[in-house]
């Protein structure tokens, strides 16, 4: 059998080790193939693994004896779905490897921003020593509002530790979660986005990336933000207008911004639409890395591999996410 991974770049030494050892014919590619090197890749592939490669209706259609395509990480929007339903093909992810492990970069890059990390340790490393000036005053999350953008299982985990564990007031915009399992998370439901923006402090979005969420944050919903409000995104650049997000930042209507997702990934230095964004005290950009850790790493390998060994053993594979998409397929799968 023949196994395709794209995004090689993503250091997978068990997944590739396993699936060779099984016998398998594996092929990596890197970061950035084209959809044609791709379609020529997958032609005779029995199962593909992807991360953020887009795997288009081309792709899919070229794959004529395609079994399955693994999604090792969470979020789906890089697959067309229709295409693979309609060849009866499984998609499937990994949704619960990283949970904790995404809210704790979320909240990482919040309280990192809140205490003025990045300039105070910049200082120090310049200057050697700095005084209790008032361009230093950081801020206290206890007491504060934080908002969520999106409240399944990793903004739950971000209001654990902000509401339980800081004592800041939790409010969740989720159209798709009701309030009473919201309260049972220590989250107060706003309907509104807008109106929940404006009591914010700290905004911490946590959405998965579909038609109806793109762009969820615009420009008029940034627009309601305090100016000094800091918004962390962990999920998907393109939940927020990034255009309107940088013209925020740099007119300094926003008091600090924590990402590590782009709409187009990798970011650089130069030419990219955010690439503004660099070097500024109240701005925190990670490279897509909130995910990695040893122990999540370890948990996205076995299940990764267990959804691979059920495509290649031609078993049903295992859908345990709760996202709709996935949810109304209905050949090659199970529900866990």
């Amino acid at each position: 059998m023949k196994a395709v991974r794209t995004d090689r770049e993503i250091d997978c030494p068990g997944i590739d080790a396993a699936l060779r050892a099984r016998g398998v014919d594996l092929v990596t590619l890197p970061d950035g193939v084209s959809e044609a090197d791709l379609i020529g890749a997958v032609a005779d592939a029995d199962l593909l693994l992807m991360c953020y490669t887009p795997v288009t209706a081309r792709v899919i259609d070229a794959a004529r004896r395609l079994k399955g395509i693994v999604k090792y990480g969470v979020g789906i929007d890089a697959i067309d779905m229709a295409a693979a339903m309609r060849r009866g093909i499984p998609v499937v992810n990994v949704p619960e490897y990283a949970e904790e492990t995404v809210a704790e970069g979320a909240f990482t890059l919040m309280i990192a921003l809140a205490k003025r990390l990045p300039e105070i340790t910049q200082a120090m490393s310049r200057d050697g020593w700095i005084w209790p000036a008032q361009r230093w005053l950081g801020r206290d999350i206890s007491g504060a509002t934080l908002g969520l953008v999106g409240c399944g299982r990793i903004g739950r985990s971000m209001a654990r530790m902000a509401g339980q564990g800081f004592r800041a007031r939790i409010l969740g915009y989720d159209p798709h979660v009701d309030a009473a399992t919201l309260q049972a998370a220590g989250i107060e439901k706003v309907d509104d986005l807008q109106a929940m923006l404006r009591a914010c402090d700290f905004v911490s979005v946590h959405c998965a990336l579909s038609d109806s969420t793109r762009g969820l944050v615009g420009r008029a919903e940034l627009a309601c933000l305090k100016p000094s409000a800091i918004v962390v995104n962990v999920s998907r650049g393109a939940l927020i207008d990034e255009a309107a997000l940088v013209e925020a930042v740099v007119a300094g209507r926003i008091g600090g911004v924590g990402l590590d997702v782009y709409s187009v990934e990798p970011l650089t230095k130069s030419g990219h639409p955010m690439s503004a964004l660099f070097d500024r005290d109240n701005v925190i950009l990670f490279p897509h890395l909130t995910f990695f850790t040893a122990e999540a790493m370890r948990r996205l390998e076995e299940d990764t591999l267990a959804r691979c060994h059920e495509i290649l053993d031609g078993r049903p594979v295992t859908v345990r996410s709760h996202d709709p998409r996935l949810r109304a397929q209905r050949a090659g799968i199970v529900f866990g």
